[in-house]
């Protein structure tokens, strides 16, 4: 049965093509620039930005969102959700890549419209609720708050958070914020099923005055997150900055979509980008 309405759904989406999402976007690549939806794979929208992927993942018995951008982009992101044929109050679930205001800050916004249950790591639950970053976040002092959200669920690493049958798996990826967090999940188009991974961003940016050399522990636990990223099974990365894993180029077919090794090449860069900052830190 479950598969029958899902079939049904999916036939009654409007997504955009991503001739037209590139058109839309062309010469833009802001954090708050509407773009029409684009189907990724299966029940797998991008219903986010120019500049950030928000990524719905459908299901007969409620869908989950993963990210809602900026405050600004709020409304754009539920417009995309309802263009696609579903209904917001069908959105039941709302995570999030990791708690600065590019990727949350609509969240807010979106719980208020779709009366979604709202999950967080423990890292990022204050940041979540009070919209202001925290001072364990090597980015604390960069970001303008953001309108707070209620958090409904604790994840854990490892946790699944479940929506029918649709089941997400969550991994704690500290490193880029302290929530960071990688989500996994298999989707299926037809016969052909794929393992999804959207990772969290692996760039150590931060503030000018902080030194990740400074912090052992915390640059311990960014390693351990990319070794985690890249054993994960990754059939289709995405990333919530989409140029980070060449997204929309790969959605065009200007890149292969499909790629096993993607993870591992991915945690593989933000290694040599840690590797690289902690280097130039030492040099000082």
């Amino acid at each position: 049965m479950f598969a029958s309405i899902a079939a049904a759904a999916l036939a009654a989406a409007n997504p955009a093509t991503v001739a037209e999402h590139q058109a839309a976007c062309a010469g833009k690549d802001g954090w708050s620039d509407p773009a029409p939806p684009v189907r990724v794979f299966g029940n797998v929208y991008d219903v986010g930005t120019c500049g950030i992927v928000s990524l719905l993942i459908t299901g007969p018995r409620g869908h989950i969102l993963l990210d809602a951008a900026t405050a600004e982009a709020a409304p754009s992101i539920a417009a995309n959700v309802e263009r696609l044929g579903f209904k917001l109050s069908d959105v039941k679930l709302i995570g999030a890549s990791h708690e600065h205001f590019d990727h949350v800050g609509g969240v807010a916004e979106l719980q208020r419209l779709t009366g979604a249950t709202v999950m967080s790591m423990p890292a990022a639950y204050l940041t979540f609720e009070t919209g202001i970053v925290n001072r364990e976040d090597p980015q604390w002092g960069m970001h303008k708050p953001f309108p707070g959200a209620k958090v409904g669920i604790m994840l854990s690493d490892g946790f699944v958070a479940r929506q029918g049958p649709l089941s997400l798996t969550a991994y704690a990826t500290p490193g880029h914020a302290p929530g960071s967090t990688t989500w996994s999940w298999r989707s299926c188009d037809g016969k052909r099923c794929v393992n999804i991974v959207y990772a969290d961003s692996v760039s150590a940016v931060s503030a000018e005055e902080y030194r990740f050399s400074d912090h052992k522990k915390y640059v311990a636990a960014f390693r351990d997150s990319l070794f985690k990223i890249a054993r994960l099974r990754c059939d289709l990365l995405i990333t919530p900055h989409p140029g980070a894993s060449n997204f929309y180029d790969r959605l065009a077919g200007k890149a292969p979509l499909i790629d096993r090794s993607a993870c591992k090449a991915y945690a593989d860069r933000g290694r040599k980008a840690l590797d690289e900052r902690l280097a130039k830190e030492q040099a000082k």
